[in-house]
């Protein structure tokens, strides 16, 4: 099972790019895409519909402004959508932090702080450790590193 991360513009890739590294250093396999679900809207149904299909398991969508890719895919796909608000110039993400956060009813998206494209990358590493062993020891030990750091710091 593999995780897909889409934005709706190249622009978004700076804050999504904490999202593949942090799949990486996990050794979980992503896909990447720019989708936008105003300009590409049939490429966007197209991905959602065929996600579990083609053996994604979580979608990471990220996007600024109106920020609908993650609303959108989540309404074409049973996969669990994580939405990642990415910070705009106009009202500081604050815009796409409703806009995603603000789903009806019946179609939830997991929404992440405005950038917070590393959690978003947990949040899937957290699903997949469900029900794979090897990724739940690795979370664990993730989580045991950050304890320890914290632990161990002198002020």
């Amino acid at each position: 099972m593999k995780v897909g991360i889409i934005m709706g513009s190249t622009s978004d890739l700076d804050i999504m790019k904490a999202a593949m590294d942090t799949l990486d250093s996990f050794g979980v396999e992503y896909e990447k895409k720019v989708i936008s679900a105003h300009r590409t809207l049939d490429l966007m149904c197209e991905y959602a519909k065929s996600a579990r299909d083609r053996g994604i398991g979580a979608i990471i969508a990220g996007a600024g402004g109106a920020a609908h890719v993650a609303g959108v895919v989540a309404g074409m796909t049973t996969v669990p959508v994580i939405g990642v608000p990415i910070q705009t110039k106009a009202l500081g993400g604050m815009d796409s932090l409703l806009s995603i956060v603000q789903m009806p009813g019946g179609i939830p998206v997991a929404t992440m702080a405005i950038n917070g494209a590393k959690n978003a990358a947990l949040l899937a590493v957290e699903i997949f450790a469900l029900s794979d062993k090897e990724l739940e020891t690795k979370l664990k030990e993730f989580r045991q590193q950050q304890t320890d750091k914290v632990l161990n710091t002198t002020i």
